[in-house]
């Protein structure tokens, strides 16, 4: 065989987005009950992705063959994980059936550990919340997020807002360093959670498989699944919690960076280290914490705040200030964002109304513009789609993920 051969056989041609696939370090190669799985799970997704989809449709999106999508389709059927939704009339021909995700086909538990609260959320295969319990609970111990666990899942049972028999997993989503960062008020023996193993600590409470991730990456997770990943397939996202965090998706896959670490703006250095701010980060002035303190300052911090309720009048003025502040903080962790990654979108969430979130990014990209008008490229940032509750939501999709969805990781032989 020579070079021109491979031309011929379809080897020819290769795009930059390909190429990068072919530099990984991974050469693992793939077998057919792999592969079938694959484009099972590709197929589910294809269908969530565009409701009353046709077959015809699904094969010209997947380049798989007709009878492939007829064997599977029929398979999805037999799982109840779609619907038929009718047929389309209007065309030549036998009417098309179109397909539909059964969102009570199958369900997920998201569940949210946090230095202030507490959250479980239940979530559809379409991507609803069906039912959310929260705690307020500022750096909780162990033994006590435990108990909150126990109660969420009781009154999700109560409620009976999903079908506990066909729950595919629950998802944890968690800070890292969750015992070891230094926040205002923390309690002494708070540095259990170092030492803490979660899929022991939750065995007797929760019945089902357990798939734990970074409270910032599960987030980022979720909205690349249910939220603004179906208009930007890479993004930078922020999660404004009690800290800081961040997260970096590439063409629709999250990117965790050598150590799983990436993204994580809230300990990048003030002023560069020096002067004024030496030995501060960004996550001592841009977190929940930080507002909390211009709360605590004013006067007017209630002791059981939920951040996510409508602020009360009196907030007004320290929340302004907060916003100014933590915007300017923000832009030259903005300018290495989008000169390093050069992302389509900044994503902002987190425990905050709407309206926080929004002048937020508007006034740090404001503020960015201003500040680097010269810069080849900067993403505009907006609140993220999933912006209340996140982290929950974005753990309830690992699951999901990890038995119906697709993800490159299936197609690896171990």
């Amino acid at each position: 065989m020579n070079f021109s051969d491979f031309d011929s056989m379809g080897y020819g041609g290769v795009t930059a987005d390909e190429r990068a696939v072919r530099l990984g370090s991974s050469l693992s190669g793939t077998n057919l009950a792999r592969a079938g799985d694959y484009n099972q799970r590709l197929v589910l997704q294809v269908i969530r992705r565009h409701p009353d989809i046709t077959r015809v449709e699904i094969a010209a999106l997947t380049n798989l063959t007709a009878p492939t999508i007829a064997n599977i389709t029929g398979r999805l059927f037999e799982a109840d994980l779609i619907v038929d939704a009718g047929r389309r009339t209007g065309g030549r021909g036998q009417p098309a059936v179109r397909l539909r995700i059964k969102p009570d086909g199958c369900f997920a538990i998201g569940l949210n550990i946090d230095r202030d609260h507490v959250t479980l959320v239940s979530l559809d295969l379409a991507g609803n919340v069906r039912s959310r319990f929260t705690r307020q609970a500022a750096f909780a111990m162990p033994e006590d997020v435990v108990a909150m666990i126990r109660a969420g899942i009781a009154e999700i049972r109560r409620t009976g807002a999903i079908a506990m028999d066909r729950v595919l997993g629950v998802g944890v989503a968690l800070p890292d360093d969750l015992g070891r960062v230094a926040l205002p008020h923390r309690p002494d023996g708070y540095e259990r959670w170092s030492e803490v193993n979660l899929q022991a600590l939750l065995a007797d409470v929760v019945p089902w498989s357990i798939h734990i991730d970074n409270d910032a990456a599960a987030a980022a997770i979720g909205e690349a699944q249910f939220g603004s990943g179906h208009d930007h397939a890479s993004f930078f996202y922020i999660l404004v919690s009690a800290g800081l965090g961040g997260g970096v998706v590439i063409d629709g896959a999250y990117y965790r960076g050598a150590g799983a670490r990436s993204g994580e703006i809230g300990f990048l250095p003030l002023n560069g280290g020096g002067g004024e701010g030496e030995g501060r980060v960004l996550q001592d002035v841009v977190s929940l914490s930080a507002l909390a303190e211009r709360l605590e300052e004013a006067g007017v911090m209630p002791p059981d705040l939920d951040p996510l309720e409508p602020f009360p009048p009196s907030f007004a003025g320290p929340v302004a200030a907060w916003v100014d502040e933590a915007s300017s903080a923000l832009v030259p962790a903005m300018i290495a964002v989008n000169c390093l990654i050069n992302p389509a979108a900044v994503l902002v969430g987190g425990r905050l109304p709407d309206g926080v979130l929004d002048s937020l990014s508007s006034e740090t990209y404001r503020k960015l513009l201003e500040a680097a008008p010269a810069l080849p490229a900067a993403a505009p940032m907006r609140r993220a789609t999933l912006s209340r509750d996140a982290p929950a939501v974005g753990a309830a999709i690992l699951p999901f993920l990890d038995r119906i969805l697709p993800s490159d990781a299936i197609l690896i032989k171990s």
